[in-house]
């Protein structure tokens, strides 16, 4: 695909800096780019690029910022650059094929129109499937559970009995929804398992990444609020409750029957514990581990996570402490 600056300025809403008519080819990192090609710059960390890189243009938030290369402002480079991806390739919407003569789909299950159910897949007794949805090859779905509109359920997921999946939801691949939550009590040295008999509830536009494991309540429902964002190798605990909105990146785990307000986000590899609240707004930085219930509207940092001006004020004292200790050492060894 080919594209004027100034046709990708329209597009973006921006505004032009240079040759409107620079004939654009594709998009590319700044770090790594490529003549015709547009690039963004929003992270600190790759301004050094900016003087070097091989792009015919650049998205920035600040005019001052091009130096006199060719450019589009707007006020959210990165937001701008997904909508110049979006351009430059459009996602490519295959006609709804209908059910597979390979898929097994019990006698009363209903599924609405225009759907797609690829090889193999298995959805048991009593489901529902709706309007658009696309479920994908070796997916099994089980009984009484029910997928909302325009869902997109990628290979080899499994979704459990009873789950509910709201509207425009993704699920990536290896990802299980509904298994049992860890519940167990120990009896006369015997871990007794407690029934898991609950579900999971997932909201509107909720996207899922791959290998990720969301259990079931033991009782009542495992939620997880719309527009939330999930990304790869995430474990989410029986009755844990997630607001909307919400963040959760790679290896972030949280224990059962905790909630979390709107609008959070958690760094990689975050391990939040059980019976906890986390208020609306909260960030939590990486490999952070969340001992005790969080105000919202901070962010937090380190294990036990606390208030990242006062993690960083112990971390000041412990490089001190380390200093001095040398120091010490130093006179020690005059003496």
């Amino acid at each position: 695909m080919k594209f004027t600056l100034a046709e990708i300025a329209r597009h973006l809403k921006g505004k032009i800096i240079g040759n409107p008519n620079l004939s654009i080819l594709g998009v590319s990192e700044i770090q790594n780019s490529h003549p015709n090609t547009i690039t963004f710059f929003s992270n600190p960390i790759y301004k050094k690029y900016l003087s070097t890189t091989k792009a015919t243009a650049i998205i920035v938030s600040n005019e001052n910022l091009l130096d006199g290369k060719n450019g589009i402002v707007v006020s959210n480079p990165q937001l701008a650059m997904g909508e110049t991806l979006k351009l430059f390739y459009p996602e490519k919407r295959k006609p709804h094929s209908g059910v597979h003569s390979t898929a097994i789909l019990s006698d009363d299950v209903k599924i609405g129109k225009k759907i797609t159910i690829e090889p193999r897949v298995i959805i048991n007794e009593g489901s529902f499937i709706g309007d658009g949805s696309k479920i994908g090859s070796n997916s099994v779905v089980g009984e009484n559970v029910v997928i909302g509109e325009n869902c997109k359920i990628f290979p080899n997921v499994s979704i459990y009995d009873d789950s509910v999946i709201g509207n425009d939801v993704v699920i990536h691949s290896g990802t299980i929804i509904g298994c049992d939550g860890f519940g167990y009590v120990k009896y006369e040295n015997v871990h007794k398992k407690i029934p898991q008999k609950g579900n999971v509830i997932i909201g509107d536009c909720v996207e899922i990444g791959s290998n990720c494991t969301i259990d079931r309540a033991t009782i009542g429902s495992t939620v997880i609020g719309e527009m939330t964002k999930v990304d790869n190798l995430v474990h989410i605990a029986h009755n844990v409750k997630i607001g909307k909105g919400c963040i959760l990146t790679a290896g972030f785990g949280i224990a059962g029957s905790t909630e979390v307000g709107d609008y959070c986000t958690f760094g990689g590899q975050v391990g939040v514990g059980p019976h906890l609240t986390i208020g609306n707004n909260t960030m939590v930085a990486a490999k952070s581990g969340v001992t005790k219930s969080l105000k919202g509207g901070k962010i937090y940092a380190g294990y036990p996570a606390r208030e990242i001006e006062e993690h960083n004020k112990r971390l000041a004292l412990i490089n001190q402490i380390s200093t001095l200790r040398k120091k010490v050492d130093q006179i020690i060894k005059k003496d």
